[in-house]
């Protein structure tokens, strides 16, 4: 890492994401001169502790990324698109948490393990992609490298936090009422605002975001165009089936891939897997050793595990893949990117 110290903005410094990135840049020694900690007006004036210094939260404006060099967002999509230009304008790198420019073809969508060459052809904006793309394709990468992909049909089973804090609480709320055997409130999932809510605690919700007309939700939509995006594979067959479950953090995924090789066995992958950067394998059935969200937490690898070969495809296999949802899914790909910037010179 360079010795050079630079100055950071933490936009959604108050948020889930934003806290952890903060507690990520601290963990990593991240070579920091100035941090500047914004937010919304809401939140402004709180005070938030930094490599053991009290830092105030301001409020997020123009005129705040002056002198930044490198600006982590998650506020939400509108404060994107609103603020990161204008970030751009003032000479800052931003690394945006939200999807407001995962799709922007001039804007590169990086998980490091994968595509870390594309922050070559920034225009000032770099997307960290959604949280259940990161983890498959960093899983996947080694596996294309060596044997081709043809195929992915993935279905995840997702935390509540990917849909914030406050669907945490209702998580619990939820879980203490029907064990008080009292009726439970849905305000927030599957979707904060819809016209129908549905209990998370003790139940599944094969809803994440809302839906388009082609069946798909945005989420299943998400992973199915970012896949293919991060791994420049237009033609790539993707697709998805996104579930929320009653999990406060940690995602999970069954993953079904075809390779393009004939004569590639379940060994081959597994050995693949467990020297892959970011990767760790839990791989042994026989004494019930796989990955679980419960694990993972607070962890930065994705951990994968039951990879098996299709009994009726010669070329297909599955697999399951987990991690924390906040860390490598959110913040830690973030930073991830950020250190990467810093050591390939980009940012000076």
């Amino acid at each position: 890492m360079s010795q050079k110290q630079f100055h950071v903005a933490v936009v959604g410094a108050t948020g889930a994401v934003g806290q952890q990135m903060i507690e990520t840049l601290q963990k990593r020694n991240f070579p920091i001169g100035e941090i500047s900690l914004l937010s919304s007006s809401r939140s402004a004036g709180k005070e938030i502790e930094f490599n053991g210094k009290k830092v105030i939260v301001q409020e997020a404006r123009p005129e705040s990324f002056e002198g930044v060099d490198i600006a982590l967002f998650s506020a939400g999509g509108s404060i994107s698109k609103e603020l990161a230009p204008e970030a751009v304008k003032r000479g800052a790198i931003v690394v945006d948490n939200t999807s407001a420019f995962r799709m922007d073809e001039n804007v590169p969508l990086v998980v490091p393990e994968v595509n870390e060459k594309d922050l070559h052809g920034h225009n000032g904006i770099i997307a960290n992609p959604n949280c259940s793309t990161i983890q498959m394709v960093a899983a996947l990468e080694p596996i294309r490298q060596a044997y081709g992909l043809k195929k992915v049909v993935v279905s995840t089973y997702q935390a509540v936090s990917g849909a914030g804090a406050a669907a945490i609480e209702e998580l619990h709320t939820q879980t203490k009422a029907i064990l008080n055997n009292e009726e439970p409130k849905a305000e927030i999932l599957p979707v904060k605002g819809a016209d129908k809510h549905y209990q998370i605690a003790f139940n599944a919700i094969p809803q994440i975001d809302v839906f388009t007309d082609n069946g798909f939700t945005y989420e299943e939509m998400k992973m199915i165009n970012e896949t293919k995006k991060i791994m420049h594979m237009p033609e790539l067959k993707v697709s998805a089936t996104c579930v929320r479950l009653p999990i406060a953090v940690g995602h999970s995924e069954s993953v079904y891939i075809e390779i393009d090789q004939d004569g590639v066995t379940s060994e081959q992958i597994k050995t693949l897997l467990s020297s892959a950067p970011g990767i760790v394998l839990q791989d042994n059935p026989s004494e019930q050793e796989y990955p679980m969200p419960a694990d993972c937490v607070g962890k930065n690898d994705v951990f994968v595990g039951r990879v098996r070969k299709d009994l009726d495809e010669e070329k297909g296999f599955h697999m399951w893949v987990v991690s924390d949802n906040l860390l490598k899914g959110a913040a830690w790909n973030s930073v991830q990117i950020a250190e990467s910037l810093v050591r390939l010179g980009i940012v000076k």
